[in-house]
C-alpha cells in the first residue's frame, strides 16, 4: 500500500469512484484504440448507471476517452469539448449480471474506423479493474505497465513472446491469457515491472504470430 491508497488521488470532481477511477476506465479505451475517437457508446450499470449526472461519471468518462488525466481541469466541460471536436457520444443505462456496481463498458470507434471495446470498474480510491477487452475476459488494474498482445492461438505463440522479453531483460509481474475459442484469436495481458521501451513494442509486433501488442502506461 502507498500513500495514494490512504488520501487517494489528485482528481477534479466530488467521488474517487466516480470521477477519477471513471476517468482511468475511459483512458483504459482510449490507449486501446490508438485513434482519435470517433464516436463512444457507453452502457452503464449499477451505481454508475443510477447517479452518473450527479456525480459527474459522464464528464469523467468522456474526458478518459479523450486522453485526460483525472486531476485535468478541463474535465468539468469534457462534453462540451467533445461536442466540439464532433464525437458522438451516448449513454445507456444496463445491467450487466454479476458486475461490480460501479461498472462501465465502452465501446469506441476510432476517425479511422477502428473499433474497441471494454469493460471494467472503478472499485474505490480511484482505482479500477479492467474485466473484458473486446469481448475477451482479462483482469488487471492499470497499476502497472500493462502488455495486450494480440496473438494466433498456435503451439509456441506464448513461449515466443516471453521469451523475448526475458532476453531482453523485462520481467514479467503477471501473466493472464484468455481466448474465445481454441486455434482462434487469444489475448496476453502481462503486467510488467519496469518499463517497456518503444522498441521492445515494435519487436513484439514484428513476432509472426502477434497481430497486435498495445502498452497500457501505469495509470
Amino acid at each position: 500500500m502507498n500513500v495514494f491508497d490512504i488520501i487517494g488521488p489528485v482528481m477534479i470532481g466530488p467521488s474517487s469512484s466516480h470521477t477519477a477511477g471513471a476517468v482511468r476506465l475511459g483512458r483504459v479505451a482510449w490507449k486501446l484504440l490508438e485513434d482519435e475517437p470517433a464516436k463512444a457508446g457507453i452502457e452503464l450499470s449499477g451505481s454508475f448507471a443510477q447517479t452518473y449526472r450527479g456525480h459527474g461519471t459522464d464528464k469523467a468518462l468522456v474526458a478518459g476517452i479523450m486522453g485526460f488525466d483525472s486531476d485535468d481541469e478541463r474535465i468539468r466541460r469534457s462534453l462540451d469539448i467533445a461536442r466540439e471536436k464532433g464525437i458522438e457520444v451516448s449513454f445507456t443505462e444496463a445491467g450487466i449480471p454479476g458486475a461490480h456496481p460501479n461498472t462501465a463498458r465502452i465501446r469506441l470507434t476510432g476517425l479511422g474506423g477502428r473499433t474497441v471495446s471494454v469493460q471494467g470498474a472503478s472499485v474505490g480510491g480511484g482505482s479500477i479493474l479492467i474485466t473484458g477487452v473486446n469481448g475477451m475476459a482479462v483482469s488487471f488494474t492499470g497499476q502497472y505497465d500493462t502488455l495486450l498482445i494480440l496473438h494466433q492461438d498456435k503451439p509456441g505463440a506464448i513461449a515466443a513472446v516471453t521469451n523475448f522479453m526475458a532476453g531482453s531483460g523485462v520481467n514479467i509481474g503477471n501473466f493472464r491469457l484468455s481466448r474465445e475459442h481454441r486455434g482462434g484469436e487469444a489475448l496476453m495481458t502481462i503486467e510488467v515491472d519496469g518499463e517497456v521501451s518503444q522498441e521492445l513494442i515494435d519487436s513484439l509486433r514484428a513476432i509472426q504470430v502477434v497481430e497486435q501488442a498495445i502498452l497500457i502506461p501505469a495509470l
